[in-house]
């Protein structure tokens, strides 16, 4: 999704003849510590809620602020994975999106940023997650598919994930069934390091099927 797709709604720019007092009761009312500040359509610039703190009177206005002005910005083309990093590195609560006039198109906050990635990721989608461990040089996508649907299974998500500083290479599985014992089989056939997973293993199953049909006949 573009980030011109996910604009939150609602979220008001501030001008930098309003006072401090005010664009703090709006970050306040919408529960965000920065706020675009806007003047003829143009993005000048970022305030946060620390820096409008330390003003001496919450009556001056933010043009007093403005060496302050953070220059954060996402295009409104840009992928909203972009804008995901962007927040993270900034440490944002709300981002302003601009055009390729660099004229300010409206914000996006961190709240909706995480709920299109949610909906980006199937992070709320049913089934089991693997998680594998493995050298960067041996990843070979189309075997990974291939051990996955010879177990009648499908892979609906998959993220990669390189950790610098344990020299680790990690990848994320969603499999569209809760129950992959014969899938983490395979894959330690196949001699795969699986990290993690998280999902229903076969024996559970039976030993459910097993109680109900104890308490079955001691019912009868």
């Amino acid at each position: 999704m573009l980030n011109l797709e996910i604009l939150s709604a609602g979220i008001p720019a501030v001008h930098p003849q309003d006072s401090v007092s005010f664009a703090l009761e709006i970050m306040q009312d919408h529960h965000v510590a920065h706020l675009a500040v806007v003047a003829d359509n143009r993005l000048l610039g970022l305030i946060s809620e620390d820096d409008l703190l330390d003003a001496a009177s919450e009556d001056e206005p933010l043009s007093t602020r403005q060496g302050f002005f953070s220059k954060s910005s996402v295009p409104g083309v840009a992928h909203m994975l972009y804008t995901l990093h962007v927040c993270s590195e900034f440490h944002l609560t709300l981002v302003p999106v601009i055009g390729s006039d660099e004229e300010y198109l409206g914000s996006i906050t961190v709240q909706d940023l995480l709920r299109h990635t949610e909906k980006l990721i199937g992070a709320g989608d049913p089934g089991a997650i693997i998680v594998l461990e493995m050298d960067r040089v041996n990843f070979a996508f189309s075997e990974i598919i291939k051990l996955v649907e010879t177990n009648d299974a499908q892979i609906t998500q998959l993220n990669t994930y390189f950790d610098a500083i344990a020299s680790a290479f990690y990848i994320t599985l969603r499999i569209n069934r809760l129950e992959i014992s014969d899938i983490i089989a395979t894959f330690q056939r196949y001699e795969y390091k699986i990290k993690y997973y998280f999902g229903e293993e076969q024996y559970e199953n039976e030993l459910r099927s097993n109680y109900n049909h104890l308490m079955n006949y001691l019912s009868i």
